[in-house]
């Protein structure tokens, strides 16, 4: 089985603890590509599937991008375009879904985590429009399901009080993205920093990580299930 897994330094798994090491030990008889891109929008990842084509063929793709159209208006400095309103990131990313399905049988998209451990911070609740835009628009589609990420976080968080700190130095991110590779180190500092799953705000610790993985592996697990069954 071939699994694709799409969007921006998340799934790329810098900085921070990758979800996508963690799937790739568990499952080692499944081929993983991981064509996560830091800084990558949905503005952008739409202009990088139009213009580069995918020659490999998925059997399962994770879709998971939209974050840095929200955390990016933080930053003094902005890799790639960000959307300007919901309607461009409702056409963007639809573009994205219609090409990721030309190379892959099943698709499952993802919405956008968290940007901040607060639950009701502004950048959250931009996300939940986003995360709303989503779930509407895979349900025109069969072969596309469904995680609602937001949801499964903050419903961890609900019951934590976490700090209120979200990282927006660009120099400070690149610098832990070039040393700092310890799961220990990760998981000291985003205590020191009060925070529960991420390190930084947006990217994720080793219970971040984990957590991800362990929703990634249901939906996989179901998916081998019905190819055992020959379904």
């Amino acid at each position: 089985m071939k699994v694709a897994l799409i969007g921006d330094s998340l799934t790329e798994g810098r900085p921070g603890v990758s979800f996508a090491h963690i799937l790739q030990q568990k499952y080692e008889n499944i081929g993983f590509q991981n064509l996560g891109k830091p800084g990558e929008t949905v503005k952008s990842l739409n202009k990088r599937l139009t213009e580069t084509k995918i020659e490999e063929s998925y059997d399962l793709t994770f879709l998971w991008i939209g974050v840095n159209d929200v955390f990016s208006k933080l930053l003094k400095v902005q890799a790639q375009p960000v959307v300007q309103n919901n309607e461009e990131f409702k056409e963007c990313y639809e573009n994205v879904l219609e090409s990721v399905l030309h190379f892959s049988k099943q698709v499952v998209a993802v919405s956008p985590s968290l940007v901040g451990e607060n639950p009701k911070n502004t950048t959250n609740n931009k996300l939940q429009e986003f995360t709303d835009m989503i779930q509407a628009l895979v349900r025109k589609y069969p072969n596309v399901s469904f995680i609602n990420m937001q949801s499964v976080f903050l419903n961890k968080l609900e019951t934590i009080k976490s700090s209120d700190y979200i990282g927006t130095s660009v120099m400070k991110m690149m610098v832990e993205t070039l040393f700092l590779k310890s799961h220990s180190k990760i998981d000291v500092l985003s205590k020191k920093r009060g925070l529960h799953l991420t390190l930084d705000g947006v990217h994720f610790n080793s219970k971040g990580a984990t957590i991800v993985a362990d929703e990634y592996s249901s939906i996989i697990d179901n998916h081998l299930k019905k190819l055992v069954e020959g379904r």
